[in-house]
């Protein structure tokens, strides 16, 4: 594996657990602003929450096709090389 390769995979696990601790952190941050000055007002920002839990989520889903792409591919070069 190339350097490179070694950084731009520490740097896409750095941003997805990036975007976890963005949604903990607006979650709480609008749970505690909502029950100290209602929840009518702050309800709406837990959608920001949402999206940044969604794009968690995308960011695991798409590291890990990439991985059994990237071991499918590893794979057929080793049986053609055979």
């Amino acid at each position: 594996m190339s350097t490179a390769n070694k950084i731009g995979r520490g740097y896409a696990k750095f941003m997805l657990y990036f975007w976890l601790f963005v949604a903990i952190l607006i979650f709480l941050v609008v749970t505690y602003m909502a029950i100290t000055e209602g929840f009518k007002k702050w309800s709406f920002h837990y959608v920001f929450a949402l999206i940044a839990f969604l794009s968690f989520i995308v960011r695991r889903w798409m590291m890990r096709r990439m991985e059994r792409t990237v071991a499918e591919i590893e794979e057929r070069k080793s049986s053609q090389n055979e």
